[in-house]
């Protein structure tokens, strides 16, 4: 006969969603679930001994209200990409990251809200969509100069770089 008992419950690889205090990471992380991935918002403040031990099986790193530059912003400590572990960027996420890995955000005297249009020339995260696809902005900074080693998207209205892998 089969032993039925268990020892306690199943532990699941998450995908943590990295809130730097964006109103939608709540959403992000609904979304995740929504693809039956098991996903938990973590605070910014956790520790990358924190994440790693969670084995995630991706990190998100969420928008917020901050600019990277400002004194006393949230940062991302750049040993996250010491693992291997995929990480995605939205917003204030991705300009955290494009910072840890040494590229440049400056504030660009323009602001992009809304809908806008992103043109991509190829690469892994766009395969298999439209060249040219809708795209919502909410930003006064943006990434101006990629990381070394990293591929740029071309640039909408507002983003020299508004996508990068």
């Amino acid at each position: 006969m089969a032993d039925t008992q268990h020892s306690g419950p199943t532990q699941q690889q998450p995908v943590l969603v990295v809130d730097f205090g964006a109103q939608y990471a709540q959403l992000i992380a609904r979304r995740v679930r929504e693809a039956n991935v098991y996903s938990e918002v973590v605070p910014h403040t956790a520790t990358i001994e924190e994440i790693v031990e969670r084995k995630p099986l991706a990190v998100i790193l969420s928008g917020g209200p901050s600019s990277v530059y400002e004194d006393g912003a949230p940062q991302l400590d750049a040993r996250l990409f010491d693992h291997d572990i995929p990480v995605f960027g939205i917003c204030y996420g991705f300009q955290a990251m494009a910072g840890a890995l040494g590229g440049t955000v400056t504030h660009t005297g323009t602001r992009e809200y809304g809908r806008t249009q992103l043109s991509v020339d190829g690469g892994v995260l766009h395969e298999g969509l439209p060249t040219t696809q809708p795209v919502w902005m909410s930003h006064g900074d943006a990434v101006t100069d990629a990381p070394h080693g990293v591929e740029g998207s071309p640039p909408t209205p507002g983003a020299p770089d508004a996508a990068v892998e």
